[in-house]
């Protein structure tokens, strides 16, 4: 459940240390009295509207605003604009754009769970969140594309045995998916399934699929044996002597495959491990280096918007144009047109 700090400016509650639970408005006075049963599935259903990633990020900004309402004697719950506003604005020196937002976001949540207009919509604060991005910028530094050429020789740089089976496995099926590493980690022997054309990857659940409504991806057969991703899969899974349960699991120092799956945090140091060894510089790349790798390596190689998209899950065709246009800088250069 959603727990946040209730200031002691607030009903009188205090805050030092004291939660409540911001599950949304029941019942109002004079209302139906709701069953106690039905009332603990609607909390678990409220809960569940929301990935957990999510609700850890709520808590924690909803807190950082209510200690710096603390420090400052005003009230969190309800918040005025004039509050919101000076918050917002010395987050500004110490926080990127995106943080930013995202602490207006926990703040509105707060209020709307409790039945309370949020302040976050007055023009005092949506102006002064204007002015931050107008200032600071919004374009965000993401990690660099790993591309094919990359990727070749990052596979070229794995260990031998059980660990060097898994990396290639991890990092060639990662970048052939269009993978986000939560959906990498989130794999199980059962959401593969081997064909004449491929394999076929069944992601029951994703960051723009919080229902879990599901897709299927197509891995084909690579050309080159030693990068197809299909092929490193099937000899993972053989050395590795998995048959059901996680896809991706740890490897102890003696050689011992564990049951546990890997972390969304493994396929960072799995890629910046490899890139280190490959030549390039391991700061500029973690796990979403695959991901963007496919679609800058796709549209590259002149793969439509469609086929980038139906790979990569992405919903904003705007997004996938951002990996476009960095592949095609210099494909459709005017500049280069100029004769010089």
């Amino acid at each position: 459940m959603l727990r946040l700090p209730v200031s002691r400016h607030s009903n009188g509650a205090d805050q030092g240390g004291r939660m409540t639970e911001i599950i949304g408005p029941i019942s109002e006075p004079g209302a139906d009295v709701v069953p106690s049963p039905s009332l603990q599935q609607v909390r678990e259903f409220i809960r569940a509207s929301k990935a957990e990633s999510t609700i850890r990020g709520y808590r924690a900004d909803w807190q950082d605003f209510c200690g710096w309402c603390e420090s400052h004697g005003l009230n969190p719950l309800p918040a005025s604009p004039e509050t919101v506003a000076s918050y917002i604005a010395e987050c500004a020196g110490r926080l990127k754009v995106g943080s930013v937002q995202r602490r207006i976001n926990a703040i509105a949540e707060a209020h709307k769970a409790v039945g309370l207009e949020s302040p976050t919509h007055h023009a005092m604060v949506t102006n002064t969140m204007k002015g931050i991005r107008r200032t600071k910028g919004t374009a965000s530094l993401q990690k660099a594309p790993a591309v094919t050429d990359d990727i070749r020789a990052m596979v070229d740089a794995t260990d031998a045995g059980l660990i060097g089976a898994r990396d290639r496995a991890l990092v060639l099926l990662g970048f052939a998916g269009a993978f986000r590493r939560s959906e990498l980690v989130g794999l199980d022997v059962a959401d593969c399934t081997f064909g004449k054309d491929g394999l076929t990857v069944t992601l029951r659940r994703s960051k723009t699929d919080q229902e879990g409504q599901g897709r299927k991806i197509g891995i084909p057969y690579g050309s080159n044996p030693e990068t197809c991703p299909v092929r490193n899969i099937q000899a993972w899974l053989e050395v590795a002597g998995i048959n059901s349960g996680s896809l991706f699991r740890s490897i102890t120092r003696h050689g011992r495959v564990r049951p546990g799956r890997l972390s969304g945090i493994d396929v960072a140091r799995v890629v910046k491990k490899l890139a280190e060894r490959a030549g390039l510089d391991p700061a500029k790349y973690a796990g979403h280096s695959l991901r963007a790798g496919h679609a800058t390596s796709a549209a590259i190689a002149g793969a439509s918007e469609r086929s980038i998209m139906i790979q990569t899950g992405h919903r904003s065709v705007q997004m996938v144009r951002r990996y476009i246009r960095d592949g095609s800088l210099f494909r459709e250069n005017s500049a280069g047109k100029l004769g010089l």
